[in-house]
């Protein structure tokens, strides 16, 4: 999916010198994507050791690491309360893909700086609140596992990270052509239907499974979309089916009120459209492969 994340892409990190980026930028390195910077205003000019003799320089701000390095993705590890300023310095240095991983942040800010980048035009944002972006073998943006499953041509967007890093894990004989956690915050920058749309456009997928879960009605849309618009096979997967009413169910968009947002409720949807939705996500990695056995018959 090149139109996203290939072995092109270049990737500066955004609090790269705290623990989490540290560890992360780490396990980024170690599955051969390149990063090519970090941004920190204290310690610019300074530059981080990892593991295989790799060293990376420091930026003072986003856009002095794009004008220095190329890059044309920024991954975000800052704390919630400084998030809204990191995307925005992203968004103004015309970055291509923003990957948000922080968790937390307030959806007030998500609104701002989602805003910003569909007026700038210029910035894609995945996130806040998720696991990120991988192409096996190209690169690979975020916190996903980049040892679950090798390079193939199932296309998978997830709003849960660890459903994620399951699917790819049932799927693996199959392999992956990218893998997107969209995150499952109330307002989040790509949708089911961008990745659907993306999917659908790029050649070295041939079958999409979408996870999603209860809350909301973006499983309900995504469906119309595919009726509408998507020629290749979908499998699905709704996870909360034993939610109680009500209660937020780990992420913050994943709320049931009466018989809106609820798992059955997003099945009856997307089975109507020809979407066929597993039980459980081994059910719906069976799914997976009778549908990629279909294409080759």
């Amino acid at each position: 999916m090149a139109i996203i994340l290939d072995q092109n892409s270049k990737i500066i990190v955004q609090g790269m010198t705290g623990s989490e980026g540290m560890k992360h930028t780490q396990r980024m390195l170690d599955s051969g994507t390149a990063v090519v910077g970090g941004v920190n205003p204290r310690k610019a000019g300074t530059t981080v050791s990892f593991n295989g003799g790799i060293t990376v320089p420091v930026y003072g701000s986003v856009k002095e690491a794009v004008e220095a390095t190329g890059a044309n993705v920024s991954v975000i590890f800052v704390p919630a309360k400084f998030t809204k300023s990191a995307v925005m310095e992203a968004i103004e240095a015309e970055v291509p893909l923003v990957v948000c991983i922080t968790e937390g942040v307030a959806v007030k800010d998500t609104a701002e700086f989602f805003t910003a980048a569909q007026r700038s035009g210029k910035t894609r944002i995945i996130g806040p609140n998720c696991p990120g972006i991988i192409s096996p073998g190209k690169s690979n943006a975020g916190i996903i596992p980049a040892d679950i499953s090798g390079p193939g041509r199932v296309g998978l967007v997830s709003k849960s990270g660890t459903l994620t890093y399951q699917l790819m894990y049932e799927v693996r004989d199959l392999g992956i052509s990218t893998a997107i956690g969209i995150g499952g915050d109330p307002i989040i920058g790509t949708t089911h239907i961008d990745a659907l749309q993306a999917f659908e456009d790029d050649p070295e997928t041939d079958i999409i499974v979408m996870i999603g879960e209860i809350g909301g009605d973006a499983e309900e849309r995504a469906a119309k979309y595919i009726s509408e618009h998507v020629t290749k096979p979908v499998v699905a997967y709704v996870a909360g089916f034993t939610a109680p009413e009500g209660k937020t169910m780990g992420h913050a968009g994943a709320i049931v009120s009466g018989s809106s947002g609820t798992a059955a409720a997003k099945k009856e949807a997307l089975e109507a459209v020809g979407v066929r939705v597993g039980k459980t996500p081994t059910e719906t990695a069976k799914l997976a492969h009778e549908a990629m056995d279909s294409l080759k018959k």
